[in-house]
């Protein structure tokens, strides 16, 4: 039930005499207060100076992500076993040795998109007790970061493959045959496909034609897939004739059967999962749109996929659990911000019905459950993403958000939400306060919550900033990066 929050007036803490109070005055829009005369963005003199050099910083801070660390740790895993393999046979590798490489990092790759996988290693990593040192749990959080194993054992598995199109290339050449010239064309295939996925992942392109990659990424995967299952049944069924033994044992005893059995269904059991829901639309203003499903109760801390056009495009939301007049669950939704040419459309011309895939995904926000105390941080339709959190007030916070016209433009149930989970919550109004120092005014709020870190939820040039400013600073923050 939608409960108004009335706050009566404040008086400015000594720690934090430049904050700003947001109270619901008789008017539709909340009325921003300047506590006492001190200007209302916090002074950078409160910043300390950032640790390190410039030099330093870059290299700790940005070169060396985490997502580029479990990258470099698995292809680096695979460069020790291929020259264990080169070792082992004094040579080159065997082809099947070969083969069986790259279908191992192609399945951890898929395992990686796989809901209920990524769902496993956010809950482990959860799962410890707020009693361990805060340097334990501040890595931990960064579970989210499991996009660098995605990417890395998708890269290995192309790099593996090329180089077994080259042995089975030299293997044609050597003894030309039907069955040597069928898996020269099917590896053919494969590596066109391989090589389409690669290219459309760099994230310039990524950015640039995000459909694009989407289509590509997913059709050239299916049809990799299923060209694999065609190659692996041909050599399989050679393999087994040239060693005197049963097709089906022979497939037994190999781990790339075992593996693409994995692969394939971790696809398919996404897919299975397609379906179409009723949607029941609540218009916040000519800027966002809120949407309501009936069709599942949903816990906080998940997000989900949905789509009009399910095999061209979908577009990812974190969800908001839905109660009833009596407190309980029954239902959730999801808030949609114009940031595109989909949104745009969904809010001019509201759905009835949307394809949704796969399980509900654990993100971000989901490991805030680690610290003791956070700061969250939202810019925009950013809120959207954090109502969970604070939805689910299982983690003591402050929040601040800034927006243009927050009430006007996202409604008063979402305003009473903020502060409802955070009754000292700062909400800056950019359209008549402009825009604030977000990295001054979030350290403020660190020091006045004794906060253990700060988690952020922004555009992507914003979120960066955030994140650098508090991490030179010795504070923990962790914000959406490009593939988590």
């Amino acid at each position: 039930m939608e409960k108004n929050v009335d706050l009566e007036k404040t008086t400015c803490t000594e720690n934090f005499d430049n904050a700003i109070s947001v109270i619901e005055s008789e008017a539709s829009e909340p009325v921003i207060l300047k506590p006492r005369e001190f200007d209302t963005q916090p002074s950078r003199d409160i910043l300390p100076e950032k640790t390190g050099s410039k030099v330093s910083r870059y290299l700790f801070f940005n070169f060396f992500s985490t997502y580029r660390k479990i990258f470099t740790v698995i292809f680096i895993a695979n460069l020790a076993t291929f020259i264990a393999l080169i070792v082992k046979n004094k040579g080159a590798p065997l082809i099947t040795d070969v083969a069986s490489a790259s279908s191992a990092n192609l399945m951890i790759c898929i395992l990686f998109r796989q809901e209920n996988f990524v769902n496993l290693c956010y809950e482990i990593a959860v799962s410890v007790p707020h009693s361990l040192p805060v340097q334990i749990r501040q890595r931990l959080a960064k579970v989210f970061h499991y996009g660098g194993a995605h990417s890395g054992s998708g890269t290995s598995a192309v790099v593996w493959f090329i180089l077994y199109v080259a042995l089975a290339t030299r293997e044609f050449i050597q003894n030309p045959s039907i069955d040597t010239r069928n898996n020269l064309i099917l590896s053919y295939i494969i590596i066109v496909m391989f090589s389409t996925i690669l290219a459309a992942a760099h994230p310039r392109f990524r950015v640039l034609f995000h459909d694009y990659f989407e289509a590509g990424h997913r059709y050239s995967g299916w049809i990799a897939l299923i060209t694999f299952w065609i190659h692996n049944g041909l050599v399989g069924r050679v393999a087994a004739r040239q060693q005197g033994i049963n097709t089906g044992l022979y497939f037994a005893k190999s781990p790339n059967f075992w593996f693409f059995c994995v692969s394939t269904s971790c696809t398919l059991l996404s897919w299975s999962r397609l379906r179409r829901h009723k949607v029941y639309p609540e218009i916040l203003s000519d800027h966002a749109i809120r949407l309501h499903f009936k069709y599942r109760p949903m816990q906080p801390f998940y997000g989900l996929k949905v789509s009009t056009k399910p095999l061209l495009e979908w577009h990812a939301f974190a969800t908001i659990p839905d109660e009833d007049e009596s407190g309980k669950i029954n239902g959730f939704s999801v808030v949609v911000s114009n940031a595109g040419d989909w949104t745009r459309e969904t809010i001019k011309n509201p759905p009835t019905k949307l394809w949704i895939r796969g399980y509900p995904l654990h993100g971000l926000l989901y490991t805030s459950r680690l610290f003791k105390k956070i700061v969250v941080v939202a810019t925009g339709s950013g809120i959207g993403p954090c109502l969970s959190l604070l939805y689910a007030n299982v983690t003591p916070r402050r929040v601040l958000w800034s927006t243009p016209n927050p009430q006007t433009t996202y409604g008063p149930k979402i305003m009473n939400a903020v502060l409802k989970a955070d009754p000292d919550a700062v909400v800056w109004n950019t359209k008549t306060l402009g825009r604030p120092d977000m990295v001054a005014l979030t350290y403020r709020l660190v020091l006045d919550s004794n906060a253990e870190a700060v988690f952020i939820i922004s555009n992507p040039k914003l979120t960066r900033k955030v994140v650098y400013g508090m991490q030179t600073r010795g504070i923990p923050a962790y914000g959406a990066i490009f593939d988590s």
